[in-house]
């Protein structure tokens, strides 16, 4: 038998490691800060304003093809900068959709930074205050760490279609014209885009013409081939029912359940509603036409949910309104084109489960916003073309932390057959009901506050030395079984995290400021 010393050496030698990693990313940070080129706060302090009373007559600014969240807070936010705007929408009535619910803190953080805040007023939204999580008949709480900000600050859950129409209500500035059309294609000429192509609601073909043209047309969108290299992953899909007239066990708190096979989330969309999201593997769901889906929620799903829940989700099932959506994934791997730009689910894509999509979206709009103040005229591509490329390299550190930790909690939350995936799912669960430092880092990452590269490096820190040592040696004997067992856990977690890591694009991800994009960012046009 191995004795105590000899564990707590081992556990040593794999925290010095890690140790090892978080120096390496501080030094770079600290060199990254040194050197302050391209920062944001010089952007911020050299913007320039454009007000809509020099707006006349004449040809668009931009065209923003998609008028969901991103579309419409993205023409509210350029037309208050005195840009002509069109957008140009399938669809303008209000949908109802089972996923973009749940807007996380960081995301509310940002609509404030855009002056939308109110469109989250009178539409019933509800207050969330952090998570509650479920596993083998255990709970535990999870609160946001909001405690530096203003008591206003949460995250909101609302039927998405509500939200939207408030958005699209926002943008209906006098520069703004909304129009319902489908985009059937880009119009380019000699590598630039031009505009598009669309066809009216009264199946009119017509043209529209603008020096920035973006697009932003969802997860469904058919232009995204010709702005970056797709590469769509389903791992899953969602089944969606509405659970009515009762409260969630902790209230304000969205609820996950770690079942077998995969997660099962609710949270209140309504005073009176609570969305439920099941969460099935692979690309297609039991039928629904022959009663296999709702056989599936009753003898699969049903069990697992906490007792409190079972009568409502179960007369759900039997009202029937279940919906199905499959759940995406997509990281960001653009070819810069000249004269347009991505944007939204339609540009990167990650799993639903954490709802960090809005946050990342609104995001990039503030970013956009913030890149596109100096240039007084759109019509210089080449600048603009600078300005656009420093876009996808900004972006990273926000969007691929929250890329990162939506994909790798989905993987990790899952059930599997595997001894090393089980304990590190167990391992997650009893990480994170410690509380403290251990549940406030990879918190504040979810919802949004606290969202960089730099952040992840303190919860993978504290958690691989934890999964990897810590569990087995409280637990189990500490045996050459044990051992190997430990191994395979430390590489199950390096194939999850890693190949993640690596399609998010590394390099771009923690240290921007070192790539060529970054260092190419355009000095500010002078008066």
């Amino acid at each position: 038998m191995v004795t105590e010393e000899v564990q707590y050496f081992v556990g040593g030698i794999i925290t010095f490691l890690f140790g090892i990693v978080a120096i390496f990313v501080y030094l770079r940070l600290v060199r990254e800060k040194k050197s302050g080129g391209g920062s944001m706060e010089n952007i911020k302090t050299s913007s320039h304003h454009h007000t809509p009373e020099n707006i006349a007559g004449g040809d668009y600014d931009v065209i923003i093809v998609g008028a969901g969240v991103a579309g419409s807070a993205l023409a509210c936010t350029l037309a208050r900068d005195g840009r002509k705007v069109h957008v140009i929408e399938r669809d303008l009535t209000e949908q109802d959709r089972i996923v973009g619910e749940l807007l996380q803190p960081g995301g509310y953080l940002k609509l404030v930074e855009l002056g939308l805040e109110d469109c989250v007023d009178n539409i019933d939204a509800q207050r969330v205050f952090g998570y509650a999580l479920y596993m083998n008949g255990k709970d535990t709480t999870l609160s946001y760490p909001l405690e530096k900000f203003h008591s206003d600050v949460a995250g909101r859950s609302f039927h998405n279609g509500r939200f939207i129409q408030r958005m699209r209500e926002a943008a209906s500035l006098p520069n703004v014209r909304m129009e319902e059309g489908t985009v059937t294609s880009l119009v380019e000429k000699e590598g630039t885009i031009k505009g598009v192509q669309y066809k009216t609601k009264n199946g009119e073909q017509m043209s529209a013409y603008a020096p920035l043209t973006i697009v932003c047309d969802g997860c469904f969108s058919n232009l995204r081939r010709s702005l970056c290299n797709p590469k769509v992953d389903v791992p899953s899909c969602f089944v969606g029912l509405i659970l009515e007239n009762i409260d969630l066990p902790h209230i304000n708190h969205g609820h996950v359940i770690l079942a077998d096979p995969s997660p099962i989330l609710f949270y209140k969309i309504s005073s009176t509603e609570i969305r439920c999201l099941v969460d099935v593997p692979g690309q297609k769901v039991p039928s629904v036409s022959n009663g296999e889906l709702s056989h599936y929620l009753k003898t699969t799903v049903a069990p697992q949910i906490p007792p409190e829940l079972y009568s409502s989700f179960i007369a759900a099932i039997e009202k029937g309104n279940i919906k199905t959506m499959p759940n995406r994934s997509m990281p960001a791997d653009p070819h810069p084109t000249p004269g347009a730009l991505l944007l939204g689910d339609a540009f990167n894509m990650r799993h639903p489960l954490t709802g960090g999509g809005m946050t990342v979206a609104l995001s990039d709009i503030v970013l956009i916003r913030d890149l596109l103040r100096p240039l007084r005229d759109l019509h210089d591509s080449s600048t603009l073309c600078r300005y656009l490329e420093s876009f996808y390299t900004l972006r990273k550190p926000v969007a691929s932390t929250i890329n990162t930790l939506a994909g790798a909690l989905y993987k990790v939350f899952c059930a599997s057959p595997d001894k090393a995936r089980q304990e590190m799912r167990n391992a997650c669960f009893d990480y994170l009901s410690l509380g403290g430092i251990c549940s406030e880092g990879p918190i504040s990452l979810l919802s949004g506050p606290k969202s960089a590269p730099s952040e992840l490096v303190l919860p993978l820190l504290c958690c691989g030395p934890s999964m990897a040592v810590g569990r087995l040696k409280d637990s189990i004997p500490f045996t050459p079984t044990n051992v190997g067992l430990g191994a395979r856990l430390i590489s199950r977690a390096s194939g999850i995290i890693f190949p993640i890591i690596k399609s998010e694009s590394v390099r771009q991800m923690s240290f921007p400021a070192n790539y060529p994009a970054r260092q190419k960012f355009p000095p500010i046009p002078k008066e």
